[in-house]
């Protein structure tokens, strides 16, 4: 039986060439798959001449043009009459493969090149470890604070533990320090001064371009958490309900438990590989939390709100430490507990998204834009406002000056589309063009 189309593990090829073999080694970089040579893109058996030294020399063709050396299982197949050949590769063990120096990996039904930092993360991953699991060969031991290694270890005993170690000693055993050398993650951790390679950009903005307050942290990891956290509480709201008990409630204008687990999570999980800064936005009625680093291929934003999907914490070793300092309760779960406090308090979901080169989360202290402008672009253009406007007007109210190709390449919809959905906006009364069509800029109204 043929399949009836191409997917993540299915490809159908006219002819054997050096597309094919790019086809082969995406599949080994990722699930496995098969290639059928002699169907066309309908799935319609075209047929190959498939002689007895065919193999042999495609084989060859395979082995001599990979890197490590794939060798797929390979079948001569009669369908309606004609000759059609079957590869099989399987899920290879140490990855990455490439084809003459091009790294590909099957996502969905096409191949897509990898990058160099996705590179480097299918190697760790081969070996199931990550980045700051390995030694630190710009930073010595001299570079980071005993003394706080020691708060940690009496954090630890504080919630339990029976540590009697000293700080070297607890770092070796905790891998922390490999061979006398300090891994990344140690220098991470526990750092004695301030480096640019950890800095978060904190704001208070009263418009998109009205600063109120900015603040810069450059601090080891376990430091920068309190820190966050400290700008974050000065520039929110707090109410005090009277209750007529002998103590009154308080209520922050956000869960502070679920700003927290999102604190955490941006400065664990961040690419520290990467040259851009995280970022915190404080806003009257959002906060936006900016983070270097995608989310990886494998889990989609909708297989975060569902909990549909393996944790893969993108600094393994650095998780490791600071669920066992009791940072992190459980992998993987740190999402839904996000939005079950949102909910909890009556307030929107949050958004999370990837953007540009990295990951965004976006909390809402009421109506989201979508709820709010809904109605009115009903009224006005005949339909609800859709997943891309809504979109679009995020993105406008963070770059009033952003262009409909930048919009279309972030959203990841054609520019046709972007700017007809600008023009139902528009025409709604959601969106105002202010200034020249060169040189002016986008105001979202209400």
């Amino acid at each position: 039986m043929i399949p009836r189309s191409e997917t993540d593990r299915v490809e159908f090829k006219t002819s054997f060439n050096a597309e094919a073999i790019e086809t082969l080694v995406a599949f080994a970089n990722a699930k496995g798959g098969s290639l059928y040579i002699g169907i066309n893109d309908e799935g319609i058996a075209t047929g190959v001449s498939a002689g007895k030294e065919t193999a042999a020399q495609w084989l060859n063709e395979i082995k001599s043009k990979t890197s490590p050396v794939i060798i797929p299982d390979i079948e001569v197949l009669d369908v309606d009459g004609k000759s059609v050949v079957l590869l099989t590769i399987q899920e290879y063990p140490l990855k990455p493969v490439s084809c003459r120096g091009k790294y590909l990996k099957r996502v969905g039904n096409a191949n897509h090149i990898l990058s160099v930092s996705e590179v480097v993360n299918l190697h760790l991953q081969s070996f199931n470890t990550s980045w700051d699991y390995h030694i630190d060969r710009e930073h010595s031991i001299d570079d980071i604070s005993m003394g706080k290694v020691q708060a940690a270890i009496d954090r630890i005993n504080g919630h339990g533990g029976r540590i009697t170690d000293d700080p070297l000693t607890f770092l070796f055993k905790q891998d922390l320090v490999r061979e006398g050398k300090l891994t990344h993650a140690a220098w991470l951790l526990f750092k004695e001064r301030d480096s640019v390679l950890t800095t978060i950009e904190l704001g208070r903005f009263q418009t998109e371009i009205i600063i109120k307050d900015t603040a810069r942290t450059k601090a080891d990891v376990l430091t920068q958490i309190d820190e966050v956290l400290d700008f974050v509480r000065k520039h929110i709201n707090k109410e005090v309900i009277i209750t007529g008990a002998a103590q009154n409630i308080q209520k922050w204008q956000y869960p502070l438990e679920a700003i927290r687990e999102i604190v955490i999570n941006m400065i664990i999980h961040r690419d520290y590989r990467s040259s851009s800064d995280s970022i915190v936005k404080v806003f009257n009625d959002k906060i936006e939390f900016y983070n270097p680093g995608r989310l990886p291929e494998s889990i989609t934003t909708e297989d975060l709100l569902s909990g549909n999907y393996k944790s893969t914490p993108r600094n393994k070793l650095m998780a490791e430490f600071c669920k066992s300092i009791g940072l992190i309760e459980k992998y993987g779960s740190g999402i839904k507990r996000i939005v079950d406090y949102f909910v909890s308090d009556g307030l929107p979901v949050p958004d999370f998204r990837n953007i540009s080169d990295g990951f965004m989360v976006t909390v809402f202290s009421g109506e989201r834009v979508g709820e709010r402008v809904g109605e009115r672009v009903g009224e006005r253009v005949g339909e609800k406002i859709t997943t891309n406007q809504e979109q679009i007007i995020m993105l406008m109210r963070e770059d009033p000056y952003i262009s409909a190709t930048i919009i279309a390449e972030q959203i990841g919809i054609s520019k046709r589309k972007t700017e007809g959905n600008i023009r139902k906006l528009r025409e709604a009364g959601i969106l105002r063009r202010v200034g020249p069509a060169k040189g002016g800029k986008w105001e979202v109204v209400g």
